[in-house]
């Protein structure tokens, strides 16, 4: 199994056209200001990720980026009839709600047409769902994914994409009382030499590394929402797609610790 230096990297911004460094040349231990940067600039649109086809991945390294291998990934079962059940629901409800149900049917819409494809995303959303209702709640999910401590309370837990410097990837955003951290719905396939590894994509922020947490929107469609994630040793990530985005702004936003 190849080590983590060999999982894709969180895209960078467009101020910083070297990947492989931070946002400018702070030491770890240079102390960085918790205020917001001002106008972020979201990343560009990238290709998705593809859960079929090994990729040669960048060489790039991370702090923040652990790998979680397994042996075979697992096969997503491609219901569409339950897609378009789901999706007829998601129809009806929108059709029959206020302002705020069609705020969250649009960023739905958003967050299903992020993934490779509009039925890929929708069947892996579905998935997603079902395996937190078979393993007993995403409480149980992220202390089975991350470790953590007894002491330690989930806060929120958000549907959406990391982008990264192969594409956008999908999975779930969790906040607890002690971190941020996000892992990939599927595992992701990387070529290592000859051979093809799969590996969960993994990012855990201390809630205490986090310096400035920004909300930005894309000027060419404003339906397009990110937040950008700044570490205090200048790391960044930009997540995507949310279906509860105004939440997850104020839940984050909400735990950031001054510096």
């Amino acid at each position: 199994m190849s080590s983590v230096d060999e999982i894709p990297q969180p895209h960078p911004t467009n101020t910083n056209t070297n990947p492989s460094q931070p946002r400018d040349s702070h030491s770890p231990n240079h102390d960085v200001s918790s205020q917001p940067i001002n106008s972020p600039t979201p990343p560009d649109s990238r290709a998705p990720i593809s859960l079929h086809d090994a990729t040669t991945l960048p060489t790039e390294s991370n702090p923040y980026i652990t790998p979680a291998p397994v042996s075979d990934p697992a096969p997503a079962k491609n219901t569409l009839d339950s897609v378009k059940d789901v999706l007829g629901r998601w129809g009806k409800k929108a059709a029959e709600a206020t302002k705020r149900a069609e705020d969250l049917a649009g960023n739905m819409w958003q967050h299903l047409k992020t993934g490779p494809s509009f039925a890929d995303a929708a069947v892996g959303r579905i998935a997603q769902s079902t395996k937190v209702l078979a393993e007993g709640g995403y409480e149980k999910i992220f202390r089975q994914t991350f470790e953590t401590v007894p002491e330690e309370q989930l806060l929120n837990t958000f549907a959406c994409y990391l982008s990264t410097s192969a594409g956008p990837v999908m999975g779930v955003l969790y906040l607890s009382t002690i971190k941020l951290a996000f892992c990939s719905d599927n595992p992701l396939s990387y070529a290592d030499g000859e051979q093809t590894q799969w590996s969960y994509y993994k990012v855990v922020i201390p809630l205490h590394q986090l310096s400035a947490v920004n909300p930005s929107t894309s000027k060419a469609n404003p339906s397009e929402k990110y937040i950008q994630i700044i570490s205090v040793d200048n790391h960044e990530f930009w997540f995507m797609g949310f279906v509860h985005y105004d939440t997850a702004v104020k839940s984050i936003q909400g735990v950031l610790q001054p510096h």
